[in-house]
């Protein structure tokens, strides 16, 4: 979108979250819109927080094995720093990001850059995680993505942790996580 004022052209920039449960296809997406902006012939940076090395130390990748090139970072603000002469930032596992997440992202979205962001609504006590409520409330669009019960096959929007630890940040995979149904996800956790 473009505003023409005093005869210089402005754009304006906005917020897209893409949030979900874990296997939900929440990086998968936000791979696919980065890959199209770049078909797009757009300037795009991806960031992804450092402590997430589950997959590769730079590379984001999905589930599937998808995979696009980013910049490990540490903190939030370090992404204003690092998003010179872009059109699109993506930023993936924002959940693990500080709150100052939220303000980067608009002061991105203010000086004309698209931020896609993706990360878990939810931690695996199905409470919400990290910056996620906020940048969800600033978001221009919100895109909500759903994995399979593991337990009956239904929709499920909530991570289970399989294994017993109550850190609150644990990386893991399948062998430490399923997604499940709100019935599932309640009775497992002895709600229902």
């Amino acid at each position: 979108m473009h505003i023409e004022k005093n005869n210089q052209v402005n754009r304006l920039g906005w917020i897209e979250v893409i949030c979900g449960s874990m296997f939900s296809g929440k990086t998968e997406e936000l791979i696919r819109r980065l890959k199209r902006a770049r078909i797009a012939r757009q300037q795009v940076e991806i960031f992804k927080p450092e402590v997430d090395k589950r997959y590769d130390e730079v590379n984001v990748v999905s589930h599937d094995e998808n995979a696009i090139l980013s910049t490990p970072v540490q903190s939030a603000s370090r992404i204003l720093l690092l998003s010179n002469n872009v059109e699109v930032v993506g930023i993936d596992e924002a959940q693990f990001f500080d709150d100052e997440l939220p303000s980067v992202c608009n002061t991105l979205a203010a000086n004309g850059i698209r931020v896609i962001v993706a990360g878990l609504d939810m931690d695996y006590r199905g409470k919400p995680f990290g910056p996620m409520p906020h940048l969800v409330a600033i978001a221009d669009e919100v895109t909500k993505v759903h994995a399979i019960c593991m337990n009956c096959g239904d929709i499920a929007q909530f991570t289970h942790r399989i294994i017993k630890d109550d850190h609150l940040v644990m990386l893991g995979e399948m062998d430490v996580y399923e997604p499940l149904c709100r019935r599932c996800f309640l009775e497992k956790n002895g709600l229902l």
